[in-house]
């Protein structure tokens, strides 16, 4: 029997520049809104929009280091992980939303959400 084998599907979702240093844009998706977020340094993540505490808008939080602050309760979040970090470690995470940048380009992969 032959597996059919699907190759990722990559989605472009505009510029790196897109993004400010420091801040997040909501992406809505199939699967849920993407928070698209830029750290000072100009490294992009991409979390699923919803804090894993009350269900907050991540995409309007403040961006600190490779942080988000939840703007409804203060939950910091790492964007790397979706985890919480410090006293907020352990209470869920967020979901990663596959990223990668090429070209200058932010591509997401809205398959594996």
């Amino acid at each position: 029997m032959n597996a059919i084998v699907r190759e990722p599907v990559w989605i472009d979702v505009g510029a790196v520049t897109d993004i400010p240093r420091r801040g997040a844009r909501r992406l809505p998706s199939p699967r849920g809104d993407v928070a698209i977020f830029r750290t000072g340094d100009g490294a992009v993540f991409a979390l699923m929009d919803a804090c894993p505490h009350k269900g907050g808008p991540l995409s309007q939080g403040i961006v600190h280091g490779q942080s988000v602050t939840c703007p409804l309760h203060g939950r910091v979040i790492d964007l790397a992980t979706g985890e919480g970090v410090g006293a907020d470690k352990g209470g869920g995470c967020a979901p990663v939303v596959p990223l990668e940048v090429r070209d200058g380009r932010l591509l997401l992969r809205l398959d594996r959400i």
